[in-house]
């Protein structure tokens, strides 16, 4: 929380309040905030409610028209609040902003610009392993990146919060897909910047918790904002791309944890809240199944670049 918290102090725009939810911390991080942040507000929770809701009872508990959610294992630029404040601010059907989140330990590097969604089923952070100079234009994306993200706090009212069935992981690709399905717009900020140590919690890129937990929702993701009509249409396309993931965790020694993640997944998706199919939003998730089109062949392309660019 310490270079958090300090980089927050450091913004060039002043018109905003912190609020911290503590997920039953034991690092002594409550103890800091009281002794050198004292008017900063503290929602401390009896136990591990996991990030979705965690997030949504900060959400409930603020009263600004827009709430950036932050993580802990990251340093803002000076100019950070502002840019995100000025991003959001440019349409009333922009519900959420991603910055651009560097890595902390390899500046030079991308962490996130974003992230996009496929035809696979694959969530995309797009811009990766990155050079930092790639990504310099405002862009629309497929869902913001709630490690750093602004949100317009009125629409949470009209499309939901956070689904805290997810406890953590691919809930900012949800709840991103439900906005698009509203006919909202989630954009990319380029001059908004935070540098992010990433899987600062979980400890780190892959472990079992993570693994299972991601291919769970990930079946959640699909089953909740597909109409059955496209989850016919997109079928082959999905479970290719679960066949895919299954055999790189094989390799990587998560194939187990993956495995049960999916089965749970599939048992558990009926009692998950579908968005309602509205004939009106036909138009939107025409444009959504085009977008995650378009994400399948940019990730594609992206990728062989990549395994080119390396030999």
């Amino acid at each position: 929380m310490e270079p958090c918290l300090a980089s927050l102090d450091k913004q060039t725009c002043k018109d905003f309040r912190i609020l911290v939810v503590d997920n039953a911390s034991t690092d002594g991080s409550i103890e800091y905030m009281k002794e050198h942040y004292p008017d900063i507000r503290i929602i401390a929770l009896d136990q591990n409610y996991g990030f979705s809701k965690a997030v949504n009872i900060g959400i409930r508990h603020s009263s600004t028209p827009y709430v950036i959610l932050l993580n802990n294992d990251t340093t803002v630029d000076p100019r950070f609040v502002d840019e995100m404040k000025k991003a959001i601010e440019r349409s009333p059907r922009i519900f959420s902003v991603s910055s651009k989140m560097i890595q902390m330990y390899h500046p030079e590097l991308i962490d996130s610009a974003g992230d996009l969604y496929t035809l696979i089923g694959w969530g995309v952070c797009r811009g990766t392993g990155r050079p930092v100079s790639n990504y310099t234009k405002t862009d629309e994306i497929f869902s913001a990146c709630a490690g750093a993200s602004i949100y317009r706090r009125c629409v949470f009212s009209k499309i939901g919060y956070f689904d805290e069935n997810h406890f953590a992981y691919l809930e900012d690709i949800d709840i991103g897909y439900r906005a698009k399905i509203y006919g909202y717009k989630n954009m990319y900020c380029p001059f908004a910047l935070v540098r992010h140590v990433g899987s600062g919690t979980s400890g780190s890129k892959y472990n079992a918790f993570k693994v299972k937990l991601s291919a769970r929702n990930n079946i959640y993701v699909n089953y909740k904002n597909m109409p059955l009509l496209f989850l016919i249409l997109n079928f082959i396309p999905l479970l290719t791309g679960y066949f895919v993931k299954y055999i790189f965790f094989l390799k990587t020694g998560w194939g187990k944890e993956y495995k049960e993640g999916i089965l749970e997944g599939l048992r558990t998706m009926k009692a998950q809240k579908k968005v309602p199919f509205r004939l009106s939003r036909l138009h939107n998730y025409i444009l959504i199944e085009l977008e995650l089109i378009r994400y399948t062949f940019t990730y594609a392309r992206d990728w062989f670049t990549r395994k080119i660019y390396k030999k």
